[in-house]
């Protein structure tokens, strides 16, 4: 029986271009870069009983090619209907993100330019088939005869074979800005010759050491949780959550509960920002919003035993539309499965000569995305203690350019003539918290150390302090790991028997936030990055902290918009907005590919048991 946050499935989404084609929507050369399911709100599923008739809905972002006009159709599969249409005006609303199609067509693009030829044959480049043209989102920087157009600006990369990594060689000084709609280059950046680096970055292929034996992690009873209702409900140790998973964000954690208490109805990653720090005329427009223009879910990778996921393994297939709204399967999209993780607790009594220990394991709820150089890997952690952690390793290959004199104040030189440009990942993690009901409220919490006073003659007092979120204004909040801050979310339903509200804190690392100056594009675009906190109230249709159309949309939208309309979120349904995430100042150790370098928050419980709930946790495992 289908449930109301059910993934799309193939049979759906053939249904769902059924129902476009039905009402004149889906026209020959017309693209869906978007369909994904239309959530029902925290409510409608809270209602829903097993049996219950479910509408079944989808959300299409629809793009003409031949006009470059946009919409957004909400649509019954139940009903085979048409709910709403949303026309988009490219201008004030951005546009779609960009699909597949439309990134391998730019290499033809730019290839039947002759100023993009002129520009490669001034660096000796003759044989062009062995140029790797890079399309890259354009950011929006209001200049002079972009408004309104469907752009990728493209930088390019040479191979020195087709198994050369084009990485290793980056052909600097020149970027082409390619009109999508017009399929041509309408402006070409060349500020002047670069020497091309020469040394190869290839890696993978060997000679391999030879100093390791094998390790191999073995469930000779199988593993310990339970994977039910068409591989989308799992039970393990006293948590229970559906898997979802969205074209744009990837993986979805649905309506988390730890013995039967609501914890979350909904945690996700929902945007992700990169901007890049070189100033220059041919960089300074490098900043990629990998969730909302190039759509992570679509980016997932098919994993593989023993590679990616080790031990007892559960997968669960991903189903995606393609831009001809056609289902497409990425097989093994998530990972399932249970891990060591230390000593959960242990203690030797002095008293009574009492020894216990027990062993810490975690679930593991995973994918990884690739998104052009960079490969990500989003990890959740489900611990015994009813903790949830979120994990994000960054690896892959980092960005190049040619390092000279210039480049030098911007970037690292990680092979001769070879840089890599400073850059930052932001992740935004989409957290609708439902803590022992559907209320609840936020406070900051900061240690606070206490004069010597008559009350602390010896100055050894310290304390905590609480400051409570009373609306949206007040909900944008930067991390102090000096003061120890951390957020509670308490509940307005639930109490524990000391009558204090049940609550989880939010532990966040105390990374930068965006670097790029208050008055920059990316700043205007990327808001939600600007603090670590937002807390805002729960709305089904705030679902993206940079908007819906986040591709050439000049900012302001999302959080921005939300935090003006400043609703009371003390007693509210709440969603908090946590970013979190790397500024990455590359390393020659970064170099050809890059080691994981990880990021990420904890959810804890605090005051929400009355006391260890892992007590009952078996000594040996």
């Amino acid at each position: 029986m289908t449930h109301p946050l059910s993934r799309l499935t193939a049979t759906e989404i053939d249904s769902a271009r059924a129902v476009l084609e039905s009402h004149d929507l889906l026209g020959p050369e017309v693209r869906v870069p978007v369909l994904a399911l239309e959530e029902p709100s925290r409510a409608e599923v809270a209602a829903h009983r097993d049996g219950d008739p479910v509408d079944r809905r989808v959300r299409a972002v629809l793009l003409d090619p031949a006009t470059g006009t946009s919409r957004t159709v909400i649509a019954s599969l139940t009903r085979s209907a048409v709910d709403s249409t949303q026309e988009h005006d490219p201008v004030t609303d951005g546009q779609p993100p960009i699909t597949g199609e439309e990134m391998e067509g730019v290499d033809a693009i730019v290839k039947a330019d002759p100023g993009w030829l002129e520009a490669m044959a001034r660096r000796g480049i003759t044989d062009v088939s062995l140029v790797a043209a890079c399309p890259l989102s354009a950011g929006s920087f209001g200049l002079p005869g972009e408004q309104g157009r469907r752009m990728l600006r493209v930088l390019s990369f040479l191979q020195h074979r087709r198994d050369d990594s084009p990485w290793a060689h980056p052909v600097d000084g020149v970027v082409a800005y390619v009109d999508l709609l017009a399929r041509e280059v309408v402006e070409l950046i060349d500020t002047g010759v670069v020497p091309v680096p020469q040394e190869e970055g290839n890696f993978g292929d060997g000679p391999y050491r030879e100093s390791r034996t094998p390790l191999h992690v073995s469930q000779p009873d199988g593993a310990s949780f339970a994977v039910s209702g068409d591989g989308e409900v799992v039970d393990w140790e006293n948590w229970r959550f559906r898997i979802g998973f969205d074209p744009r964000e990837g993986l979805v954690l649905h309506q988390l509960s730890f013995a039967g208490r609501p914890v979350a109805h909904r945690l996700s990653v929902a945007e992700m920002v990169v901007p890049y720090a070189d100033p220059g005329p041919v960089r300074f427009w490098q900043n990629y919003f990998d969730a909302g223009e190039y759509l992570l879910g679509h980016a997932a990778n098919s994993l593989e035993l023993g590679c990616d996921c080790v031990g007892e393994i559960h997968y669960v297939d991903a189903v995606v539309a393609d831009a001809q709204a056609r289902p497409r399967t990425i097989g093994n999209a998530i990972c399932l499965h249970e891990e060591d993780d230390g000593v959960l607790w242990k203690h030797t009594d002095l008293f009574t000569g009492k020894q216990a220990v027990r062993r810490r394991r975690r679930l593991v709820v995973s994918f990884f995305a690739t998104i052009g150089n960079y490969d990500y890997g989003f990890y959740w952690y489900l611990h015994l203690d009813g903790s949830v952690e979120l994990e994000v390793k960054s690896t892959g290959v980092v960005f190049t350019g040619a390092y000279d004199e210039r480049a030098a104040r911007w970037a690292t030189e990680i092979a001769p003539g070879l840089g890599a440009p400073y850059h930052q990942h932001l992740f935004c993690a989409r957290l609708d918290l439902t803590v022992d009901g559907p209320e609840g409220a936020v406070d900051e919490l900061d240690v606070r150390r206490l004069p010597v006073s008559a009350e602390n003659p010896y100055g050894n007092a310290f304390e905590r302090t609480a400051t409570r979120i009373g609306t949206e204004r007040d909900g944008g909040r930067v991390a102090d790991r000096g003061a120890g801050r951390v957020w509670r979310v308490s509940s307005s339903q639930g109490r524990n028997r000391f009558g204090e509200p049940t609550g989880y804190v939010l532990e966040p690392e105390d990374g930068p936030t965006l670097l790029a100056d208050d008055g920059s594009s990316i700043a205007a675009r990327a808001a939600f990055a600007t603090r670590h906190l937002w807390v805002t109230a729960y709305d089904p249709a705030r679902r993206y902290p940079a908007g819906e159309l986040v591709n050439q949309h000049a900012g302001g939208s999302g959080i921005p918009e939300w935090v003006a309309e400043d609703r009371a979120v003390d007693g509210a349904e709440l969603t908090l907005w946590h970013t979190f995430g790397v500024t990455h100042f590359p390393r020659t150790e970064d170099w050809p590919v890059m080691p994981t370098a990880s990021c990420g928050f904890r959810l804890a419980p605090s005051g929400f048991f009355d006391r260890n709930p892992t007590l009952d946790v078996a000594p040996g495992h």
